[in-house]
């Protein structure tokens, strides 16, 4: 049996109720972001946030935050907003 095309939108969200009933949506979502795309400059965003940092310093302050409860970004890091994404013309 051939089914005429869905728009992409309806087939999406179909078939994430699917994955929402079949493996709930904590897994859902962790299964999905292995296919979403970053967005902004890692490199030039990591070159910013520990410029003058040695590796040394930087596992310290990963040691540090941790000890501290937090996720292992410095102060330095939270304080930081994210670069904007240049967009390409």
């Amino acid at each position: 049996m051939i089914r005429d095309a869905r728009p992409l939108a309806q087939l999406t969200a179909e078939a994430m109720r699917i994955l929402y009933r079949e493996i709930g949506i904590v897994d859902t979502l962790r299964f999905i972001n292995q296919y979403t795309a970053g967005c902004g400059d890692y490199t030039a965003q990591r070159e910013e946030l520990f410029v003058g940092m040695t590796l040394d310093n930087i596992v310290s302050e990963i040691k540090k935050g941790r000890k501290h409860g937090r996720q292992g970004r410095s102060d330095k890091a939270i304080a930081r907003k994210p670069a904007r994404r240049r967009s390409k013309r």
